[in-house]
């Protein structure tokens, strides 16, 4: 029986992940296409094995091989060029060589496109101090390098080999090393992976955050030879690019050495025959109101040709900050996360789309955006999460993801057409604008 498959149109159509393999390419490439006037912001192309990813581009997060709620083939639809997964998750669960087997994480999960996976050291680090899954971005009180959170025990312990601690799910004790991430990562398969890192927070001191650099240093030497020696065991698969990861919180000299450091291991390890590595995360806490300011100090130190990630950016005004400043990726879990609760993103504001106002009220979603949730109304969403049906996380994730990707995608156009500034404020404006009235709705 043949099958039928809605088409939908979109108001901006992004660059659909291709099948198959680019058979040419090692493991990544960087082409810069345009530059943003007066900043460090550009356009490119990352190539890698399952495709190409145009940049800047919003990478959805698929922790544990799928983001919450929505199929693989959906995200695709919706414009989608590559996701992220966790290597931490999927260490735990099903197993980095159940992955292997199935032929990667592509083929696991049925993505045709790029596919990342951060090194689990920020799981490890955020669970094993009790925050959860959120690093603060406000610096907030007394630094205290033993601080966990209020209520928890701390699950996780870092010497200068590695990390020993309790997994959250069932208490059995793991141990991560650089090369055991490489190790997990090489088995998942990912087109791009990150160096194993140590996480720091805004609440650690000064002192503390100097001696975390020089470990994470250290680390990234041995993820680099360890990845020369997988990639070459494993050349019946195809290259994976992996990318070192600048810490040092919110530190200009901390931040720029950490960064002087990786490139030049880069072209240590480059001259000495190895891989290098093929891009740059930009990681740890970032202090929202010198998000900007932190993310140019780093991307001042990188060489023009190397791609960038931001590591966890959510609010629409960190994603224009972080363009600016010359990211030409960056991940988050936000549009799904807080979908899954009724938030949805318009260009009018964010909206909860469960308060009682919407109970009756059937416009769409948004009825500026085109996607496949457009054909729903405000009313049945209320519907559906008040009656606690889960196709309501399904739709409204579906529409927030298509509105952060369609965001970003007009970033893109708009620094290749010459009017970004225009676009950004116009955006930002509205959208604020919106939030702040539907805020004063519900505080009525």
């Amino acid at each position: 029986m043949a099958s039928t498959v809605m088409q939908i149109p979109w108001v901006i159509a992004s660059p659909t992940p291709p099948m198959g393999h680019y058979d040419d390419v090692t493991s990544s490439e960087f082409i810069r296409r345009a530059t943003l006037d007066g900043t460090s912001g550009r356009t490119g192309t990352i190539v890698t094995p399952h495709g190409e990813i145009h940049t800047p581009a919003f990478v959805p997060v698929g922790t544990k091989a799928t983001v919450k709620t929505v199929l693989p083939e959906s995200v695709a639809a919706l414009g989608a060029q590559a996701v992220l997964a966790n290597a931490y998750h999927l260490y735990l669960q099903p197993g980095p060589e159940i992955v292997d087997r199935a032929g990667g994480l592509g083929a696991f999960m049925n993505w045709p496109g790029p596919t990342y996976t951060d090194s689990g050291g920020f799981q490890v680090m955020s669970l094993g101090v009790g925050f959860k899954k959120v690093i603060s971005m406000e610096s907030t009180g007394p630094q205290d390098d033993s601080a966990i959170a209020e209520g928890k025990e701390r699950l996780a312990n870092v010497d200068d080999d590695g990390v020993t601690f309790k997994s959250h799910l069932d208490g059995s004790m793991h141990r991560f090393t650089p090369e055991v991430s490489m190790g997990i990562q090489h088995r998942l398969g990912a087109d791009i992976i990150f160096a194993f890192d140590e996480l720091t927070t805004l609440m650690n001191t000064r002192g503390y955050q100097e001696t975390s650099l020089e470990r994470t240093r250290q680390w990234a030497i041995r993820c680099l030879a360890e990845h020369n020696r997988l990639s070459t065991e494993r050349s019946h698969r195809p290259q994976q690019a992996l990318w070192g990861v600048v810490q040092g919180a919110q530190y200009e000299d901390l931040r720029r050495k950490a960064t002087r450091d990786l490139v030049e291991l880069n072209r240590i390890d480059r001259e000495n025959g190895g891989k290098g590595f093929g891009g740059y995360g930009i990681g740890g806490a970032l202090e929202k109101d010198n998000l900007g300011t932190i993310v140019g100090w780093v991307t001042d130190e990188l060489p023009d040709d190397a791609p960038r990630h931001l590591l966890g950016i959510s609010e629409p005004d960190d994603v224009f900050t972080a363009i600016e400043n010359g990211a030409d990726t960056f991940d988050c879990v936000s549009p799904t996360r807080v979908a899954r609760n009724g938030a949805i993103y318009s260009f009018d504001g964010r909206y909860n789309v469960t308060n009682r106002r919407y109970r009756d009220d059937f416009a769409p979603l948004d009825a500026e955006l085109d996607n496949y949730s457009t054909q729903y109304t405000r009313a049945y969403l209320h519907h559906l999460f008040k009656a606690k049906e889960g196709l309501a996380s399904t739709l409204a994730s579906l529409h927030n993801l298509s509105f952060t990707i369609t965001l970003v995608d007009r970033a893109r156009k708009a620094i290749e057409d010459g009017n970004y500034y225009e676009y950004r404020d116009e955006f930002l404006g509205r959208y604020y604008a919106g939030t702040k009235r539907e805020q004063a709705k519900a505080d009525g």
